[in-house]
């Protein structure tokens, strides 16, 4: 559930009132005003530039799964650059190393706004490193945008008015994965491995919504700082487990699937868009093996990467000139689409863009994004997602099966994914 507040989502509400909007920007400060209107110039923003910056894993446990999303990024941002930027105004991204590590991500997010002035924070990393941040953001009016990672505590708008989720969130993810496995297979004995953390629990949360408390057959947690997953994976395969549902990041899925390989031991895997990313668990487990272990591999996801999107082809291009060759992989779409989603939102700010002025264009409802469901930002939502759609892996090809499902409240509905088209090259222009 939300942190100190209760957890409701509302899937028909993606609108905002006008007149709140209105309210909360009246209460901002005479600097902070929104659109184009004369301002007093706000931090990072030039007549040509305007300045972000963000905290990610480039060494550290977790920058084998996570260090290229940046890199995506910065490259989607060079195109938009060459293709005249948004408003007149270059991007310029900055982006500091944190190890995964939240005493260093302290260290390095004061030094992106206290010493480098940055307009605002984007896709900051990790739930354990982004909340040692969330009250210095939040204490000092910085647009604390499109966080990476899936935890609730993005989306609690009269606690954190600047802060914005990107991820469809842990609980949304463990509804939908578990609807996905009652519909395929009602009669399966259905487990869950899951981290040690809010992950793991809003995971279970989600899954249990569908399954019913005591749903899920058997439940094993782990703790990143033990790479050892034998006893957890002996444990589920002791208790018959057939699908398994995992709350765990792209290490650790392929962690879990090697280990219980080495056991004899093939049952169904389903896995969150954290863990999912099938170039990604290839890269860990080896080409000889891992397309093997993977066949059938189901995950969810809730942004256009099916091999034949002309999003996927607009983010191909991008990263074959701009990213020095880098491979393409999910978090590669993962890293441009947050940077198109930015991108929107500055165009929307207006010509004068003000810290105000870019929250305001968030929770206007008028962002579209790229995702396969509508965005949910409003005065009252500060989660991307509520929705996402199943993948499932054949043959060495991970695609949307079609099955796509958003929460309402505690209620998990099926829906029809959409397809938002490129327009204009992947540059928004905020008309």
């Amino acid at each position: 559930m939300f942190h100190s507040t209760p957890r409701r989502r509302t899937f028909a509400a993606l609108t905002t009132s006008v007149a709140l909007v209105a309210a909360l920007a009246a209460c901002s400060s005479p600097a902070a005003v929104s659109g184009g209107g004369e301002a007093a110039a706000a931090p990072g923003i030039t007549d040509d530039t305007v300045t972000i910056g963000t905290h990610t894993p480039l060494t550290g446990p977790a920058a084998a799964g996570y260090s290229s999303i940046s890199a995506a990024t910065k490259a989607y941002f060079d195109y938009v650059n060459d293709q005249g930027g948004i408003n007149g105004r270059t991007i310029e991204y900055l982006v500091k190393d944190d190890g995964y590590n939240p005493a260093t991500t302290q260290t390095v997010v004061r030094e992106l706004v206290q010493e480098d002035e940055v307009f605002a924070i984007l896709n900051g990393l990790g739930t354990p490193t982004h909340t040692a941040v969330l009250d210095f953001l939040n204490q000092n009016e910085v647009p604390d945008l499109f966080v990476a990672s899936g935890s609730t505590s993005w989306n609690q708008p009269e606690k954190y008015p600047w802060t914005f989720g990107f991820n469809a969130d842990y609980v949304v993810e463990g509804a939908a994965l578990a609807q996905y496995a009652e519909d395929q297979a009602p009669d399966a004995t259905v487990c869950l491995l899951g981290q040690d953390d809010d992950f793991g629990d809003e995971f279970i949360e989600g899954a249990e919504l569908v399954l019913g408390e005591g749903g899920l057959a058997h439940i094993e947690r782990y703790s990143v700082s033990n790479q050892d997953v034998t006893a957890q994976i002996g444990a589920m395969q002791a208790a018959g487990c057939e699908i398994n549902l995992l709350a765990t990041i792209n290490g650790f899925t392929a962690l879990a699937v090697g280990t219980a390989a080495k056991l004899g031991w093939f049952p169904q895997w389903y896995s969150s868009s954290s863990g999912g990313d099938y170039p990604t668990l290839v890269g860990y487990l080896g080409e000889d093996l891992g397309p093997k272990l993977l066949q059938g591999f189901t995950s969810s996801n809730y942004l256009p990467f099916s091999p034949s999107g002309e999003w996927v082809a607009l983010f191909q291009q991008i990263n074959d000139e701009y990213n020095d060759g880098a491979p393409f992989t999910g978090n590669t779409v993962y890293g441009m689409s947050v940077g198109y989603l930015f991108a929107e939102a500055l165009a929307r700010a207006g010509e004068h863009p003000t810290r105000q002025g870019i929250v305001d264009a968030i929770t206007s409802g008028d962002l579209v994004g790229n995702g396969i469901v509508p965005l949910a930002f409003s005065a009252d939502i500060h989660a991307a997602y509520l929705g996402v759609g199943i993948t499932t892996v054949d043959q060495g090809v991970q695609d949307f099966v079609g099955a796509t499902y958003v929460l309402d409240g505690d209620t998990v509905e099926a829906v029809e994914p959409e397809d938002v088209p490129v327009e204009n090259a992947g540059v928004p222009t905020g008309d």
